[in-house]
């Protein structure tokens, strides 16, 4: 890792240019399906319970029910998230956008299918979808956390942390609406809000890797580059801690490459790589 000094002006230089627009999930890495956004519609069945955990599997037994019989909304549901699982964004959401057309009023399907979106990049139909995937009157905080990502993506962060705060009503203290918030926060450049919100977020014992490489990030991105690497190992075994400060470090140094290039030709870099394959 370079110098602090020579890491902060660079970084300083990132955090004031258009490059800190940046994509938004759930959290860095890690694998998450759209149970964890809207409860399964297939927990219950004992056909689903029968499929594998495996997310390839997954795809194979239910790409087999989908295909004999595309108006089975379980396994519509099933196979788009299989396939979501194993990067094939895409054709997730085509699977899916067919079930929510023959299914209208399935909230289940418009909720996976409003994830789609939002993996593929359509944020505003996204946020359209996922609106019609639960009502005020009973609210889902983890589609109201993915509603706030969205708004995020689009540049809208005070209306984004007005559904933070929504979800957090109904869950209080929940690690994964911290985490975004936290990320929100860091895409305005409020860095110090966004370290307190990921260190509340970090403290849970529900909080997952995504927290704490988040939470590194933060406070690498405010110059404290020994802290972010110290954070980043924390208890880990010795190669997940070596994967997680490489994973930092190579964070930091694509900010420092992309100030390096003239304003013009400079890509949208992501803060993070909060979009990796789930």
């Amino acid at each position: 890792m370079r110098r602090p000094s020579s890491h902060a002006g660079s970084l300083a230089r990132f955090l004031s240019s258009a490059a800190v627009t940046a994509v938004l999930a759930a959290g860095l890495g890690g694998c998450q399906t759209m149970s964890d956004i809207t409860g399964s519609l297939t927990s219950s069945s004992p056909k689903a319970q029968a499929v594998p955990d495996d997310p390839q599997r997954a795809a194979e037994v239910y790409g087999e029910r989908y295909r004999a019989n595309p108006k089975d909304a379980e396994a519509a549901l099933g196979y788009g998230q299989a396939l979501r699982a194993t990067g094939q964004r895409a054709q997730a959401a085509a699977v899916l956008e067919q079930a929510t057309l023959a299914h209208p009023g399935n909230k289940s399907l418009l909720a996976a299918y409003g994830r789609a979106l939002a993996d593929n990049g359509n944020s505003q139909a996204a946020f359209d979808v996922l609106s019609r995937a639960h009502s005020p009157a009973n609210p889902d905080w983890r589609i109201l956390s993915v509603q706030g990502t969205t708004l995020d993506k689009m540049g809208k962060h005070e209306e984004a942390r007005r559904y933070y705060t929504t979800a957090l009503k109904i869950v209080p203290e929940e690690p994964s609406v911290l985490s975004n918030l936290g990320l929100s926060y860091m895409l305005t450049r409020e860095l110090p809000q966004a370290e307190e919100t990921l260190r509340r977020a970090y403290s849970n014992p529900r909080a997952d890797g995504r927290v704490r490489q988040n939470l590194a990030l933060v406070v690498g991105l405010q110059g404290r580059f020994a802290e972010a690497e110290t954070i980043a190992k924390g208890d880990l075994p010795a190669d997940e801690a070596t994967a997680n400060v490489a994973y930092l470090r190579e964070m930091l140094s694509r900010k420092d490459k992309d100030n390096s290039r003239p304003p013009g030709n400079r890509a949208t870099v992501p803060v993070a790589a909060l979009n990796r394959p789930d």
